[in-house]
């Protein structure tokens, strides 16, 4: 996902290079699809302002997932910064060039756009009044920020195991986190998020599918999903459209609002 051109600052140590995966490669992105994503960048940040919001759930289209009936491939949390005007920045969580390792970082809306977008446009959720007085103290924090946060990386992470995490898995466990801070551990949170009813999707995954990805992507892995669900290729996993759907649901968060 993150491409070399990004000068986002991570919040993590500095990463360590996997045994497998290949390296990032140098290439410069094509000016035409800087423009459109700068152009992407401007249009969310104009809708970011009229929403009179301080923090909002963030999405973008890099990959063509429609084989899953899925729009929207990664989130972040967009927020305001104090007593900045209209700035925003985004904090997520993004896989180091293909490898198994992943890192926190802070990025402005043109860094989060530019990212060789399948699709120029953004989707984007406004919390409650009360998540987001809970969310920005704790995404304003770096230490807290990154309390949960598992290096070790799976695109398809399953939600309820601790072993491996995806991108948006570290933004929906955040969120949990930031709405009951005595759950300090993966577990917990992960715990709190089936009680309030959180249902992760379920992509049919074959199995020559699972072991021809599993071969040649250091960041994919099944191995901590249960059997039982693994061997009938049912693969359950965080995605933006089950987050946006259950924030919705639960009344944590208004309705989706697209960007074009």
């Amino acid at each position: 996902m993150v491409k070399a051109v990004f000068t986002a600052v991570a919040l993590a140590a500095a990463l360590t290079a996997a045994q497998a995966g290949r390296p990032c490669e140098q290439q410069a992105p094509e000016a035409s699809n800087v423009l459109r994503s700068m152009e992407l960048a401007a249009r969310t940040q104009t809708r970011l302002d009229a929403s009179g919001a301080q923090v909002v759930v963030l999405a973008r289209a890099g990959q063509n997932l429609s084989a899953y009936g899925l729009r929207w491939s990664h989130l972040g949390w967009a927020y305001r910064l104090p007593g900045e005007g209209n700035a925003w920045r985004v904090v997520h969580k993004l896989n180091h060039c293909g490898t198994a390792s992943a890192a926190l970082y802070r990025q402005g809306l043109g860094e989060f756009f530019l990212d060789d977008l399948y699709q120029y446009e953004a989707a984007l959720v406004v919390p409650t009044p009360e998540l987001q007085a809970q969310l920005l103290p704790l995404l304003l924090d770096n230490q807290r920020l990154a309390q949960l946060h598992t290096p070790d990386y799976s695109m398809v992470a399953y939600p309820w195991a601790q072993r491996y995490q995806q991108s948006n898995q570290w933004a929906i466990e955040t969120l949990a986190l930031a709405m009951e801070p005595g759950a300090t551990s993966r577990a917990r949170v992960q715990a709190w998020l089936q009680f309030k009813g959180y249902q992760p999707s379920t992509l049919r995954i074959g199995a020559l599918t699972r072991l021809g990805a599993r071969m040649t992507a250091a960041n994919v892995a099944f191995d901590d999903h249960p059997s039982d669900k693994r061997y009938s290729d049912r693969i359950e996993t965080v995605t933006v459209d089950s987050v946006f759907s259950w924030l919705g649901r639960s009344g944590l968060g208004g309705s989706v609002q697209l960007v074009r």
